[in-house]
């Protein structure tokens, strides 16, 4: 979407860096999208250069944006009222420190994925392995292996991801964050990596659960992220978790551990299927809401 100078004069009431972000405020607000501010911050600091903590520590007052950069917030706002995730606008994502790049065809990290990433990171520290190894199925961007590397010295780990989109994007940052420790696998889950059979020392990967036939429960996921996988097979959603169950159970050495994200209501489920594949030390964790979000095992 491009304008004239003209029209950014008509539709902006001033250059002023304050003011923009309240105009993108009430037009984000109109919209019925709950992160207004936020984003509102997020669009206009990225255009200036600056975080969302630097422009809510004032680093924005008083600033002016020229032509180009009105352009851009007029264009990022246009699109997120089409609710058209904020990240694909900006083309990052930040996860536990790490700018992950993302865009159109990648499942974009949350928040719940940062507690199963807390665990693995948690687990592998307890266990003091020099030169882990770690695999993150069902990878998207890289964030779980990413943050692993980043974390955890030493350390080498693999991603494994189906979807060619979303795995252009995880080499892509495997390359630009980890290069030599880190390597992207396209491709099937099951039968891969028979060469890290009985030597992995963490599983860990938020799969794709949503039963089939769920409506999507976001604008953004529906219309926007819909090219990432999101469904886990079955009626039950856990068609894929039940391969998974029995890959990592190749993969791991005795005593590693398994990491599972997965939908609030699904633990008893998950932990049943665990069980009857032999793991041993099954529990289900909850996040700082209270939620069953995740589940751990440990190879026997």
């Amino acid at each position: 979407m491009t304008f004239e100078t003209s029209e950014l004069h008509h539709i902006l009431p001033s250059r002023k860096a304050e003011q923009t972000i309240e105009w993108v405020v009430g037009e984000l607000e109109g919209e019925g999208i709950p992160t207004a501010r936020g984003d509102a911050e997020i669009i206009v600091g990225h255009v200036l250069g600056l975080t969302r903590a630097e422009v809510q520590d004032g680093a924005a007052t008083g600033r002016e944006l020229d032509g180009e950069q009105l352009a851009t917030v007029l264009d990022f706002t246009a699109r997120r009222k089409q609710r058209e995730p904020l990240q694909y606008l900006t083309g990052i994502s930040l996860f536990r420190g790490i700018v992950l790049k993302v865009g159109p065809g990648v499942f974009i990290p949350r928040r719940e994925t940062e507690y199963v990433t807390e665990l693995a990171v948690q687990a592998l520290r307890a266990a003091g392995v020099e030169d882990a190894v770690a695999v993150d199925v069902g990878a998207g961007a890289g964030a779980i292996a990413l943050s692993i590397a980043d974390e955890v010295p030493g350390s080498t780990v693999y991603g494994i991801e189906i979807e060619a989109s979303a795995h252009e994007w995880m080499e892509r940052n495997f390359r630009e964050l980890a290069p030599g420790r880190s390597h992207a696998i396209l491709g099937d889950m099951v039968g891969a990596l028979p060469e890290l059979d009985g030597r992995v020392d963490i599983v860990a990967g938020n799969p794709p659960w949503v039963p089939d036939g769920r409506v999507s429960p976001t604008p953004e996921v529906a219309l926007f992220e819909k090219g990432a996988r999101l469904y886990g097979g079955g009626a039950d959603g856990l068609d894929v978790m039940r391969g998974l169950s029995r890959t990592a159970l190749r993969w791991l050495k005795p005593g590693g551990t398994f990491i599972t994200e997965h939908g609030i209501s699904m633990g008893p489920q998950v932990r049943a299927l665990l069980e009857a594949d032999g793991w041993a030390d099954v529990r289900t964790h909850v996040d700082p809401r209270g939620k069953e979000r995740m589940t751990t095992a440990v190879r026997p």
